[in-house]
């Protein structure tokens, strides 16, 4: 099965590399292939961001990297604790898919494992950025030099995905998830809520909680209250998350745009909702499909969500030049100012679109990812397409086409491009014993019903 998906990606590769090969659309140079070999060239060759662009020493995902002119040189060998943990669940996505062989991605997990273990930890919580060369805390910011629980999460439901991957198999993948495990388990969640009823995102050894910033829904930390809810060793009361994430009750919402419910009050964004990566981040390994507790039906939040980017950017009430319903997509990225947290509205448009939000919603919008997949690829060209997949975030409206990519924001399109496809990292993760009793002790509960009525669609 490996040779036989090696041979069918290196035919999509030689295709798409073949400037004699019948054009998809007139006046481009772009060749035509099947929308399924489309699928698996986006995500090989955003995967490879994690495989050929890791920082060497520790096989973790760079912060960022730059193909053209001003790449930051001093920032090469920074990575990122949360787009590690994405980038982990790539790799896992590059077995299955055959991009790697199990061997090749069993021996660079644990490079990346045996990394974190050596590296600067907080009570038990990594930094934002690490230096990939030593281990040591590169500061995100000035009172920004320890712990980053948000982030943590995140690697953490990547580890935990690795952990079941590989929890039966031969006696080096038998360590790897107990490795895992261990990080796993000295990750002091409830220390972080200072006695409170909430969770505070920072933390800093020479500044303590000068942060103070506790962590109140909706945003993309669900999967933080999750984690901290399931751990084995230092868990969180369920009063954390409802007091805390949920405000006493005040996270939900009757608002409406477009005809979407949005059930959940999105912070700073609650007219059409936040930018998409709030859609991603926390269910990347978190299946939404079925899933509810007393706040939301998290499908349909998701879902509505995205559909309402989607209506704005169709809309286009801004009246910028590109966009249109194959064209659309607003998330956190790169702008052409500097970095921005795109989103409907009137202030948080800025007329940039970033192709992970539209890819990495394709289980929410099939049609619609696919329609915008195939006009970045096809029309965009070699303005969007590098070496590791679309680039960041452009703008036709200024006639800016950085060549620029961030962790944060290509794994997630290669995890919920595959969990559309075959639901691998959402199957993982929700078998984990440790996650279950968590999610049950919040009040989460799964519609078999409804989540087999999504898978059958």
């Amino acid at each position: 099965m490996r040779t036989f998906s090696f041979l069918i990606l290196a035919v999509i590769i030689a295709v798409s590399c073949n400037p004699q090969s019948k054009t998809a659309q007139a006046g481009t140079d772009i060749p035509a292939i099947s929308d399924d070999s489309l699928f698996t060239l986006v995500q090989y060759r955003t995967f490879q961001y994690f495989w050929d662009g890791a920082e060497p020493n520790s096989g973790m995902a760079r912060e960022r990297y730059h193909s053209d002119d001003v790449y930051p040189e001093n920032d090469k060998h920074i990575v990122t604790s949360g787009g590690s943990g994405f980038g982990v669940m790539a790799i896992l996505v590059g077995i299955e898919r055959g991009f790697i062989t199990r061997q090749q991605g069993l021996e660079r997990l644990q490079k990346i494992v045996d990394f974190l273990k050596k590296a600067d930890r907080f009570h038990g919580a990594w930094s934002h950025w690490i230096d990939g060369e030593t281990g040591r805390v590169k500061p995100f910011g000035g009172n920004d030099n320890g712990a980053d629980l948000v982030e943590t999460s995140y690697m953490i439901q990547g580890l935990i995905a690795v952990k079941q991957y590989f929890k039966d198999g031969n006696d080096a993948e038998k360590k790897l998830s107990a490795d895992v495990d261990k990080l796993w388990r000295e990750v002091e969640w409830d220390w972080f809520t200072q006695g409170k009823n909430v969770i505070y995102w920072h933390w800093s050894p020479d500044k303590g909680w000068i942060m103070n910033f506790p962590v109140e829904g909706y945003n993309e930390c669900l999967i933080l209250y999750v984690m901290a809810a399931s751990s084995p060793t230092h868990p969180v009361k369920p009063e954390v998350y409802h007091q805390g994430w949920a405000r006493g009750g005040k996270i939900v919402s009757d608002n409406e745009k477009y005809g979407y419910k949005l059930y959940l009050k999105h912070n700073y964004a609650e007219e059409f909702g936040g930018p998409l990566f709030w859609a991603h981040y926390s269910y990347l390994g978190l299946d939404p499909r079925g899933l509810s507790d007393q706040y939301a039906n998290y499908w349909e939040a998701n879902r509505n969500q995205t559909l309402i980017n989607h209506r704005w950017c169709t809309l286009n009430p801004k009246n910028y030049a590109g966009y249109d319903s194959t064209c659309w997509g607003l998330t956190a990225s790169y702008s052409v100012n500097g970095y921005h947290a795109h989103a409907p509205g009137e202030q948080n448009d800025l007329g940039v679109i970033s192709p992970t939000a539209a890819l990495s919603s394709f289980p929410y919008t099939p049609t619609q990812s696919m329609d915008a997949m195939k006009s970045f690829y096809y029309k965009l060209g070699s303005n969007l397409w590098g070496e590791f997949g679309f680039y960041d975030a452009f703008s036709v409206q200024d006639n800016w086409y950085p060549k620029r990519y961030l962790a944060i924001d290509q794994g997630p399109i290669v995890v919920m491009m595959e969990n559309y496809r075959t639901g691998l990292l959402w199957d993982l993760f929700m078998k984990d014993p440790d996650v279950k009793r968590g999610l049950d002790k919040l009040g989460f509960k799964v519609d078999e019903a409804a989540k087999k009525e999504i898978q059958n669609k």
